[in-house]
């Protein structure tokens, strides 16, 4: 379901991006290629067409996310416990004291300073 949901959103937003690419904001576009009063797709019904679409799109876009947001899939309530809650139980313990080594260092011998030196 959120699979089918995210790819009409997908679709819904390259529509709606085309749609307003088309527009023009000064009333050219789509709608200065019609010069003809009597066409059928005349100067201002093409407007009227492209706001509807831009419109329609854009309330699509909006449902359909609001559907995704209600549809992503969920853990089961068995396994509701939280992943930082996990991390949290399983840390360690920050007041035990790490295991250094607690023996001195050998120390050189006699012979081995005379020879660096």
């Amino acid at each position: 379901m959120y699979t089918l949901v995210a790819v009409l959103i997908i679709i819904v937003s390259v529509l709606l991006i085309l749609i307003v690419l088309v527009q023009n904001s000064k009333g050219g576009g789509l709608a200065a290629n019609f010069s003809a009063a009597n066409q059928i797709m005349g100067a201002r019904r093409s407007a009227d067409f492209l706001e509807k679409a831009t419109w329609t799109l854009a309330s699509a876009l909006l449902f359909l996310s609001l559907v995704a947001t209600v549809a992503i899939p969920r853990e089961k309530e068995e396994n509701s416990k939280s992943k930082i809650q996990d991390q949290i139980e399983n840390a360690v313990n920050p007041e035990s004291m790490p295991a250094f080594p607690t023996t001195a260092p050998a120390q050189p011998s006699q012979g081995t300073e005379e020879q660096t030196e």
